[in-house]
């Protein structure tokens, strides 16, 4: 684990690794996780680094922690995840999702995006997003220019929608997937593997803010050799 500018707090990144293992299945509901120190050990951080995701876990009623017996899974329907709507997982399940910010431009919205938003130009930021330090995805995400008013490159975190919330009070709250077969950009840096033009899975994702209103477009492209998409119903 490592934390750069931008990143979140490697103490929110396990919290965030552990929660997605728990909507994926790979810890259950009761489960004893292994004690603090072999657990740190594994995940190579501090104990104190640990103890701190997992008091995070706790106040988001994820943990129960039994004096003299360890620290049990409580699986919740709403984990409050900071990536609740960040649907790629390992192909094995689970995996935390970091990103990668390769440019961020404002110009005139392409002729053949999705209506959204009331400017005539977007924010686009391409990133490049890796599961558990593997490249699984690319995104090119466009923002609305009139609702990202405020918007600031130099202030761009690597959780856009943490970002948006905290800097721009944009909540997105709805997203709509489109998922069909696209071809990896141009633009791909060199450590995603699959080459550019191959076939891929695509996914057209239009959010929706607070207000109701079409804020951003988004097109993710991944490598179906590392990641999968889930959805799952409650």
């Amino acid at each position: 684990m490592n934390s750069t500018a931008g990143s979140l707090p490697i103490y929110v990144q396990i919290a965030e690794l552990l929660v997605r293992d728990i909507a994926a299945n790979r810890l259950i509901d009761g489960e004893r996780l292994p004690p603090e120190r072999d657990m740190a050990a594994g995940l190579g951080i501090a104990v104190g680094t640990l103890r701190k995701a997992l008091a995070e876990l706790e106040k988001r009623g994820l943990l129960e922690r039994r004096q003299g017996s360890g620290n049990y899974i409580r699986a919740v329907s709403d984990p409050q995840s900071v990536y609740a709507m960040f649907r790629l997982e390992l192909i094995e399940g689970g995996g935390l999702p970091t990103a990668e910010i390769l440019s961020v431009v404002r110009r005139e919205k392409p002729v053949d995006l999705p209506e959204f938003g009331t400017s005539s130009e977007a924010w686009r930021i391409r990133r490049l997003r890796r599961l558990s330090g593997k490249p699984a995805a690319l995104e090119e995400i466009w923002l609305d220019a009139g609702i990202g008013a405020g918007f600031k490159v130099e202030d761009v975190s690597e959780s856009l929608y943490l970002y948006y919330r905290q800097k721009l009070n944009l909540w997105i709250v709805r997203a709509e997937d489109r998922i069909g077969l696209g071809a990896v950009p141009e633009w791909r840096p060199a450590e995603f593997a699959m080459q550019t033009g191959a076939p891929v899975p695509q996914i057209l994702r239009i959010s929706q803010d607070q207000h109701g209103a079409k804020a951003e477009v988004s097109h993710t492209w991944f490598d179906p050799q590392i990641a999968r998409y889930v959805a799952r119903l409650k």
